[in-house]
């Protein structure tokens, strides 16, 4: 990480993890229900210095602030008012995004959204899609809503590899990076994720919408990466995604589930070409059918 922005945003702290500041081109990358920009530092390496990565921990992750009221705020409708307001404070009125399960549902409803979506040059879902698995929503769910307590870093260690193993990471180095990253200890001296174990009010409170209905708006460039063993996004899915928008571009990563970590030169190079292709013909003038001007 380069640099770090601390941004006051509807009354909660965001911060936004930032690599190369100084490059010409930019890119959002949001990160999943339970982790961090930080994820995103391999990416970042990967990409090169011609891209600035701008990664903000979401309310409730990471280095940002907990919200006050979890019920309310851990809702994709607030986080689109978050995401749309960083926008505005790093005067980005179009730009790419790559987002990582909730991090790319959320950039899927900003760019399906009548009003704003239009600043979405592009769009990457990592392994999320409109329509998940339900057993993989359970089991996601029924995890993250039980408060975790070690009493050693190094039980949070051997937890952390045990329910990430489908993250597809095989490095020591960066298992142990990823634990310094992912703790938080605690008054009594025990260890717990960096988490607020109540993000998972979300799929409590956040209204049920035919997501395949945002899916078909979408008038930008489109990617889909889905994890080979994936639980949460399967084959008939992306095929059907294909179907829907014919000019998806797709990329299955071996060796993976929920979620590719983005973190080699196979998984990277693909996003690469697609950040940097010129979109397909037809796309312009559908865009401008879909979505009012941007002001």
């Amino acid at each position: 990480m380069d640099d770090l922005a601390l941004i006051p945003l509807g009354g909660a702290e965001v911060a936004v993890r930032i690599w190369h500041p100084r490059a010409s081109r930019t890119l959002i990358a949001w990160h999943g229900l339970s982790r961090h920009g930080g994820d995103f530092a391999p990416l970042a390496r990967l990409l090169g210095p011609d891209w600035r990565i701008l990664a903000p921990d979401t309310p409730g992750r990471g280095l940002s602030s907990w919200p006050l009221f979890p019920a309310y705020d851990y809702r994709y409708e607030r986080y689109q008012a978050l995401a749309l307001q960083l926008l505005d404070h790093f005067a980005l009125p179009r730009v790419a995004w790559l987002g990582t399960s909730m991090g790319g549902l959320l950039g899927m409803l900003l760019a399906a959204d009548a009003q704003h979506g239009r600043r979405i040059e592009r769009l990457i879902l990592n392994d999320v899609g409109p329509e998940l698995e339900l057993q993989g929503l359970v089991e996601l769910g029924g995890y993250f809503a039980m408060p975790r307590y070690f009493s050693r870093f190094g039980d949070l260690c051997r937890e952390l590899r045990r329910h990430h193993a489908d993250f597809g990471i095989s490095d020591e180095k960066d298992w142990r990076e990823l634990a310094l990253n992912s703790a938080r200890r605690l008054p009594d001296g025990g260890w717990t994720f960096h988490y607020d174990p109540r993000i998972v009010e979300q799929f409590i409170h956040d209204r049920p919408r035919d997501t395949w209905q945002d899916w078909a708006a979408l008038g930008c460039p489109l990617m889909a990466i889905r994890g080979a063993r994936s639980g949460l996004l399967s084959q008939e899915v992306v095929a059907r995604m294909a179907r829907v928008q014919p000019g998806l571009v797709t990329l299955e990563v071996a060796d993976c589930g929920h979620a590719p970590m983005l973190d080699t030169p196979a998984q990277v190079e693909p996003i690469r070409d697609f950040l940097v292709e010129a979109p397909c013909p037809g796309w312009r003038r559908r865009l401008r059918r879909l979505l009012p001007p941007y002001h």
